[in-house]
């Protein structure tokens, strides 16, 4: 009913191409604020620490709760979906991102940090719901032959939140006075209301617009899918991929610091915060260009190249040369870029009326990156941190593997 109400079937002429190039642009919205908040969420690991006295293993509940939540939400999310259609699934996820944001006013009147937790798991939950929508949606509003380049043109935009983030976080929270918790978790409490406004603008402006219904297409596409959900190989392999790029992009930030620190004596903590920027600046860098390069190379035969590339610098990593290791780490986000997109559109490609329920089983993946970090924390302690980037090596194997498979069908 909701579906039937907000969304339109796209017709002959020159509207739908209007309706598509709208429907992409607020699409391509998101992807901003997801990164966003994903942005601020190692920031607020840090500043917890220290406002609100948390150990380091407490602190990393953020991420648990965090990834957590994509898990449990997407299934759900999918379900629906295929009953209400994408435009609803997008207004869900709006609406619990900004119920997240908001409950941070409550959490810092108690400075509870458990309340802390719960908020971050329900704007989570907003950001499984938008992800789960959003995804699939980039990649069927056009051609199906572009629909690789349409989603990393999106994901981009991500890049630049998660860029943002860090940005505003460091400013923001850190320049506050540490010598009460009330005092370090005000602009903690004001930034998200300032993001809950914004997206509550940005539910106003999907909730007045009209979005092309595609799930007709789905239905004639579906015609000639006889196979079940996990009998596509191109998507079984997709859930498999994506499971370990999460957790290989995780892990990878998530003792970067530590690695440069080691790696590169002159460096101070705050010179390695530095430099992990210019790991996230290569990172959105590197989608905007291999956006481009989408329109000369296969997007397959570049995921081939760009996994190849990363499991050579993951070498280099786990060696441990002072200095050299470091700039291949860095190096490492640039060839990153165009993963997470690339295989999700490669997964979900020609799925018709699955397509909903295969996007909700590829965001699922993504608890890949819940688990990594625990895993190269452990090797780490007990041997090096070099020793433990081999795990993101192997990981960006699959990757090749699912790359050069794609390539030979």
């Amino acid at each position: 009913m909701l579906a039937n109400k907000t969304e339109t079937r796209p017709y002959s002429g020159e509207k739908p191409k209007t309706n598509f190039r709208v429907a992409f642009t607020l699409v391509t919205t998101l992807f901003f604020l997801w990164g966003l908040s994903y942005g601020l969420l190692d920031v607020l690991n840090k500043h917890f620490q220290e406002v609100l006295h948390v150990n380091k293993a407490q602190s990393g509940l953020l991420q648990a709760a965090y990834f957590g939540a994509y898990f449990i939400i997407a299934l759900p999310a999918g379900f629906f979906m295929d009953r209400y259609g994408y435009k609803a699934g997008i207004l869900v996820g709006l609406c619990l991102y900004a119920l997240g944001a908001l409950l941070f006013v409550p959490a810092a009147a108690a400075s509870s940090f458990a309340m802390f937790l719960f908020a971050l798991f329900v704007i989570a939950l907003g950001l499984g719901c938008l992800e789960t929508a959003a995804n699939p949606y980039a990649t069927v509003l056009g051609d199906p032959s572009g629909a690789e380049r349409r989603l990393n043109l999106s994901q981009s935009f991500n890049g630049l939140g998660q860029f943002i983030g860090p940005i505003i976080g460091g400013s923001l929270f850190f320049s506050a006075q540490q010598g009460a918790a009330q005092d370090g978790l005000a602009s903690v409490k004001i930034t998200y209301v300032a993001i809950a406004a914004l997206v509550l603008l940005i539910a106003l402006l999907f909730g007045r617009t009209r979005l092309p219904d595609i799930r007709e297409q789905e239905s004639a596409q579906s015609q000639v899918l006889e196979k079940g959900l996990w009998q596509h190989k191109h998507f079984t392999g997709g859930v498999i991929a994506q499971f370990f790029y999460v957790a290989a992009q995780v892990g990878v930030g998530a003792f970067f610091i530590n690695y440069t620190t080691e790696h590169w004596h002159t460096l101070s903590n705050q010179n390695a915060s530095y430099l992990l920027s210019i790991g996230l600046i290569s990172f959105m860098v590197g989608r905007f260009f291999s956006t481009w390069l989408m329109s000369y190379v296969k997007p397959a035969k570049l995921l081939i190249i760009y996994s190849a590339i990363n499991i050579v610098l993951c070498g280099i990593v786990v060696a441990g040369i002072d200095n050299v290791s470091v700039i291949a780490l860095v190096a490492v986000f640039f060839f990153m870029s165009i993963m997470f997109p690339t295989i999700f559109a490669m997964g979900v490609k020609n799925m018709g009326s699955q397509t909903k329920r295969a996007s909700s089983l590829m965001i699922m993946a993504i608890v890949g990156g819940a688990i990594m970090p625990y895993l190269m924390g452990a090797i780490a302690d007990h041997y090096s941190t070099a020793l433990s980037y081999s795990l993101p090596l192997i990981c960006f194997a699959v990757v090749l593997v699912y790359g050069l498979r794609q390539r030979a069908q």
